[in-house]
């Protein structure tokens, strides 16, 4: 079951420690948080500084990386861990 729970027009929901997300900051530029976590990983003045980050730090660490509009909405994902679903071929 997921909880939705909308703060300062961010999505915050239950998150296993299995992501990492890319969310707009309060106060301006944008955040990678850990799922579940309350405090940012690290802090970035452009969308794109931060995704570049966080797809580092999901890659070493195998998890699945959700991208968030300013709206708190989850724009794009990318999966870094062990899906249960690969592909065919």
């Amino acid at each position: 079951m997921l909880l939705f729970i909308y703060t300062s027009g961010v999505e915050n929901m239950t998150k296993g420690p299995d992501t990492h997300h890319v969310v707009p900051n309060a106060e301006g530029g944008w955040d990678v948080k850990r799922g579940g976590g309350e405090r940012a990983s690290s802090h970035h003045e452009t969308k794109q500084d931060a995704i570049d980050q966080a797809r580092e730090v999901s890659r070493n660490q195998g998890t699945e990386l959700r991208i968030h509009n300013k709206d708190g909405r989850i724009a794009n994902s990318d999966s870094h861990g062990n899906d249960p679903y690969p592909p065919k071929g």
